[in-house]
């Protein structure tokens, strides 16, 4: 007889591994080596092992005759249906569904259940707005294509004056079931039924108009509102506006997804937004009322004496709204000084006696010659900086 593995070994844990890593660990690896999912001969063999080891390091009082005893010990006092009994196997419903259909059944246990009506799926429309639409909120229309229930048979796929009868494959029930056994158990896998699809009837004559499926496609026209101080990525949800589900089950939803474009004046972080103003050397020295543009209109803002270049002023409550809420951003506008590029032989010399009452170095005059000069605006504006 084969040595058995080591059980923590099989299932790559260590030895003072959690539940849940145990768990986890289990559920990936019966993923992949179930035999109705992974083709290779030893697959079922290595089903079996890995079932075997999740039975007894998931139950504490097996695991800790295990531990003390290993394979030797724990073999003379447990049989294979022992090892079995009494595993909680319940966790993992979900992977063997994929697997089987809807069961997992036999020596695991599991109840057996036919497929419900399902819901509708959600559907999802992006919906393109510009940076203003953003900030003041509009309300368009958008056309979905959607699937809907079919008016002329009402969902049941049936010609109009017919019927759809009891399947006979699956004698109604939705499911066909194949029965596995192993050395620890039956293991009954049930999946959905291929004549009827898991509905339990047989169309035997179809609907003219959605071929015996109960559903059509359109496009429907939706209107949508979107809120002020909407933000790029927000999802806005229509309840019932995805696609019609089976009868008797409810329709997805719609969600309608805003992107919105960018703007070559204004940068939004939040609901704030963030500008940059150009002011003059004058502007910025003795200070002036300028004309600041902001979402909601032009405003006047005042320049303080002896503004520096890079500095940041607020405009409170001239960002964007708060969707949902009275709260409301502001607008930050950083001030940029512009330094002429060129000057008049007035200006110049205005200058020039500026800086020579206030002790500024003077212009070297010369152009193309030698080290480059920074220039007298140059020489001001680092002067300024150093304040």
């Amino acid at each position: 007889m084969a040595t058995k593995r080591d059980y923590y070994e099989i299932l790559g844990v260590s030895k003072d591994a959690s539940e849940d890593e145990i768990k986890k660990k289990y559920r990936k690896l019966a993923m992949e080596y179930h035999p109705d999912r992974n083709d290779s001969p030893d697959a079922e063999e290595k089903f079996k092992e890995i079932s075997e080891a999740y039975a007894v390091l998931s139950d504490t009082e097996k695991r800790s005759t295990y531990d003390k005893f290993g394979h030797s010990g724990f073999d003379n006092r447990y049989s294979t249906e022992d090892i079995f009994r009494g595993a909680d196997f319940s966790d993992f419903g979900d992977i063997f569904g994929d697997i089987f259909g809807n069961i997992f059944g036999g020596g695991f246990g599991g109840n057996s259940r036919r497929r419900g009506p399902q819901r509708g799926g959600d559907l999802q429309y992006d919906i393109r707005i510009s940076f203003a639409d953003a900030y003041a909120g509009k309300t368009v229309s958008i056309d979905v294509p959607k699937i809907i229930t079919c008016d002329t048979c009402s969902g049941s796929g049936a010609k109009p004056g017919t019927s759809p009868k009891t399947c006979p494959e699956c004698r109604g029930s939705g499911v066909v079931a194949k029965t596995m056994r192993t050395p620890f158990g039956n293991m009954i896998s049930q999946s959905s039924c291929p004549v009827c699809g898991g509905t339990g009837q047989k169309i035997e004559t179809p609907c003219p108009k959605c071929s015996g499926k109960g559903k059509t496609k359109e496009t429907k026209k939706i209107s949508v509102t979107i809120p002020p101080g909407s933000d790029n990525g927000m999802r806005i949800r229509y309840p019932g506006e995805g696609n019609s589900g089976d009868v008797g089950a409810p329709a997805g939803d719609l969600y309608v997804v805003i992107r919105v474009d960018q703007d070559n004046y204004f940068t939004r972080e939040g609901d704030n937004v963030y500008t940059n103003i150009h002011v003059n050397f004058v502007q910025a020295a003795l200070g002036a009322d300028v004309t600041v543009k902001t979402m909601g209109g032009d405003v006047t803002m005042t320049i303080p004496e002896g503004t520096q270049t890079g500095s940041t002023f607020r405009l409170k409550g001239k960002g964007f709204p708060r969707v949902n809420s009275k709260s409301v951003g502001d607008q930050f506008v950083t001030v940029n000084l512009e330094i002429p590029k060129k000057l008049s032989k007035e200006q110049r010399e205005l200058l020039e006696q500026y800086a020579k009452i206030s002790g500024l170095p003077a212009t070297s005059g010369s152009k193309g010659k030698g080290k480059k000069d920074k220039g007298f605006f140059g020489k001001v504006k680092d002067a300024l900086d150093s304040d």
